[in-house]
């Protein structure tokens, strides 16, 4: 599971409290005692979910299909961002198209009341109320402060108000702000799913298979029988080119013999 968190705080309101507050107008970290608690409200969670299905990633973009159908492009997604898939870690680079991702959100509002009282004690040297009053420090330095409306003063276990203070009184006050606050913090949880494999091919499609001779015995080999030769030859051609050839073969044998006769001639006659 990866988890993200965050949380952010807002302020509500800043209240001053009722009974014993004080507006001091000089710093006195010395002087001044400060207590903080915190107080936690019951805390309220509310969980989203978010699915869809990757349609086309190129690089560090990655296009998904909502589950309502509507489309979402995401740019320069960065390596840091993963989902669980089957145990192990998936980013931009190693995720596919027909991937289905989720991301599902919890939100954790929690409300709290930080309190802050600060305390303050002094003995009047100066009074003049109901506007401000003087205090003679425990270091010895005298620090005036101002008296906010309605404020009231502890002495001896006794409360008053400004005009109740004396100069040599010992007094207690203190100054109480209380600080609602939200926080709201997120969880989120990235889960997917790889595409599933390519269907097998079903049963009744046939499987081209090609078989290997063997090094068994020879099956027969089945010959056509052969046609009987025509009695008869068929007649293929005309007369007329033997015609032609006896014709020469017949000049042939008259020039012969003309050249025949001519020689015998020529030897039977008397020379002179």
């Amino acid at each position: 599971m990866v988890s993200t968190r965050f949380s952010r705080t807002i302020m509500s309101s800043l209240l001053c409290g009722g009974a014993l507050c004080i507006a001091f107008t000089l710093a006195a970290a010395a002087q001044v005692k400060t207590d903080t608690s915190v107080e936690h409200g019951p805390a309220t969670k509310q969980v989203t979910v978010q699915s869809g299905e990757i349609v086309f990633i190129s690089g560090d973009s990655v296009v998904i299909k909502m589950e309502d159908g509507t489309f979402r492009n995401f740019e320069h997604v960065p390596d840091s961002l993963t989902f669980m898939v089957d145990g192990k870690p998936v980013n931009i680079h190693n995720a596919k198209v027909g991937m289905k991702l989720e991301k599902q959100v919890v939100t954790t509002t929690t409300p709290r009341v930080i309190t802050t009282v600060q305390t303050v004690t002094g003995k009047v040297w100066s009074v003049q109320p109901p506007n401000w009053v003087i205090l003679t420090m425990e270091n010895g330095e005298n620090q005036k402060f101002n008296i906010p409306k309605d404020q009231k003063f502890t002495v001896d276990g006794r409360v008053t108000d400004a005009f109740g203070l004396k100069k040599g009184m010992v007094v207690n006050a203190q100054k109480v702000v209380e600080v609602p606050e939200t926080v709201v913090a997120q969880e989120f949880k990235r889960t997917g799913k790889m595409p599933p494999p390519p269907p097998a091919p079903a049963a009744d499609v046939p499987i081209l298979v090609v078989l290997m001779p063997t090094a068994g015995p020879a099956s027969p080999v089945e010959t056509a029988a052969a046609e009987p030769a025509p009695t008869k030859l068929p007649k293929t051609a005309s007369e007329v080119p033997l015609i032609g050839l006896l014709g020469a073969v017949l000049c042939a044998v008259s020039i012969m013999g003309r050249a025949i006769r001519k020689t015998a001639s020529l030897f039977a006659s008397p020379r002179g």
